[in-house]
């Protein structure tokens, strides 16, 4: 189920005000294919409650309504649209649209840019956090409100809809699916990523998928690493989220060593790839992979999990089933959509 009704009917609109996605409702059993944007990041906060994505301020407030409204670019669009929201009494609670520690830093540095966040922090009436550690700068910046009117609130799957279930048996999978592609952001450690790929490659001879959409310089240093012949794959065509998802989940398993504390997508895709995400400091990474997930690991630690994996195929299903046990419980559409009801009732009077 796309949206899973409890006892009350919460439905939340999310508006990205001069964003560039269009206007989307989300109905229930919506599958892949289904819409313009998958039911991922921002948009699953819409799409787990049967609610609406918007840019635009004035259908945002026409859907009646509470809206998760997002800050992105200088945040003048988001000041206006926060404006016309409380003039409407709509209840609004806010949450920067790039969550990254290093993405937060760098949108902060700006003066100009700092004094609208402050602003827009302190007039909403609530924020929410898709990572811990954005809750503690929006508490910390709302110091004199409640702290339960920030709360951390993962973005969901649709780990419950068996539409969504990309599941390859095991002796289909073969390799490993490095799950980042950003050489220019540092934290993302994607360098050192595919130096771990190209040892257990070497150790293992499984070979090794990474993804490149940023042509002919990041092809050159993808090629630098030489890799062994034959065991090295560059997709190079942007593909479409559920065929995305085929391919992650015809690997054993999904490899990254991200320190960037975002909110987790790579670990969210393996979620409905079924297969093991190894690395990384994500959010949904450190809830539902808490065995193999690179918080307080060193990148040596995360290359034994990973080649323990990569022979065990027991060892390998026992994670999976666990991150889907651990999904269910906590960051599938239904269980997120509980979350969100709860938060916003406290702003119901």
């Amino acid at each position: 189920m796309m949206a899973s009704r409890g006892a009350d009917d919460f439905r939340l609109t999310v508006l990205n005000p001069g964003g560039r996605d269009r206007e989307q409702h989300f109905a229930e059993d919506a599958g892949p294919g289904d819409g313009e944007h998958p039911p991922i990041n921002f948009h699953a906060y819409a799409a787990c409650t049967g609610g609406a994505f918007h840019h635009d301020p004035r259908r945002a407030i026409a859907e009646g309504t509470p809206v998760l409204l997002l800050l992105r670019g200088q945040f003048r669009a988001s000041e206006r649209a926060l404006g016309e929201l409380r003039k409407h009494r709509r209840t609004v609670v806010i949450s920067l649209k790039e969550t990254g520690l290093h993405q937060i830093a760098q949108q902060l540095c700006d003066r100009a840019k700092l004094s609208r966040f402050m602003n827009i922090l302190t007039q909403a009436d609530g924020c929410i956090g898709t990572t811990p550690e954005a809750v503690e700068i929006y508490r910390r910046t709302r110091w004199k409100h409640d702290p339960a009117t920030a709360a951390f609130i993962p973005t969901p799957y649709p780990v419950e809809d068996r539409q969504w279930n990309f599941f390859v048996a095991p002796e289909e999978q073969a390799g490993i699916f490095v799950g980042t592609r950003e050489w220019d952001v540092p934290s993302r450690n994607h360098f050192a990523a595919l130096l771990v790929a190209r040892q257990l490659c070497e150790a293992t001879s499984e070979p090794v998928t990474v993804v490149n959409l940023d042509g002919y310089k990041a092809r050159r240093l993808l090629w630098e690493l030489k890799f062994p012949e034959g065991k090295f794959r560059v997709v190079e065509v942007e593909k479409s989220y559920p065929d995305y998802l085929r391919m992650v989940a015809a690997h054993k398993i999904v490899l990254q060593l991200d320190r960037s504390h975002v909110p987790g997508q790579v670990a969210g895709d393996a979620l409905l790839a079924r297969t093991v995400c190894v690395g990384g400091d994500g959010a949904i990474e450190r809830i539902g992979f808490p065995k193999t997930c690179g918080e307080a690991r060193s990148f040596g630690e995360i290359g034994s999990i990973a080649l323990d994996l990569l022979k065990d195929a027991d060892k390998r299903a026992a994670i999976v089933a666990e991150s889907q046990r651990i999904a269910l419980e906590r960051l599938s559409f239904r269980a997120v959509r509980k979350q969100l009801g709860h938060f916003f009732a406290q702003f119901a009077s």
